[in-house]
């Protein structure tokens, strides 16, 4: 039996497109920060704080009362920082058009 080249190149093709696709996630991580039920606890969390511990915070004292909160789960968000803190501010920012600070935040939920 003959089998012409282009038939060959066909075939191997195809096992490696199923080869990539068998190494692909194709269902979302137990610790997937990035999803947005994720995202609108994360907000909970730092609405909560800002409203609680007051207008006087700086990013750095909001992220550290973040980190010791009951609420926030170290294993879940091991990849939280303070750039995905700023990020969620400004994600708060951009929804909240009223909203420019910190202060700002906890003057509308007080």
């Amino acid at each position: 039996m003959q089998v012409d080249t282009s038939t060959l190149m066909m075939i191997f093709f195809i096992i490696s497109l199923w080869k990539v696709y068998v190494f692909l996630p194709n269902k979302q991580l137990h610790d997937d920060d990035r999803t947005k039920e994720s995202k609108d606890e994360l907000i909970s969390i730092v609405l909560n704080i800002i409203k609680k511990d007051g207008k006087d915070l700086s990013l750095n004292d909001l992220f550290q009362k973040i980190k010791e909160d009951k609420n926030f789960d170290d294993k879940h968000y091991w990849r939280f920082n303070l750039n995905r803190l700023n990020q969620l501010l400004n994600s708060y920012y951009v929804n909240n058009p009223q909203t420019k600070s910190i202060a700002d935040i906890h003057k509308n939920l007080n």
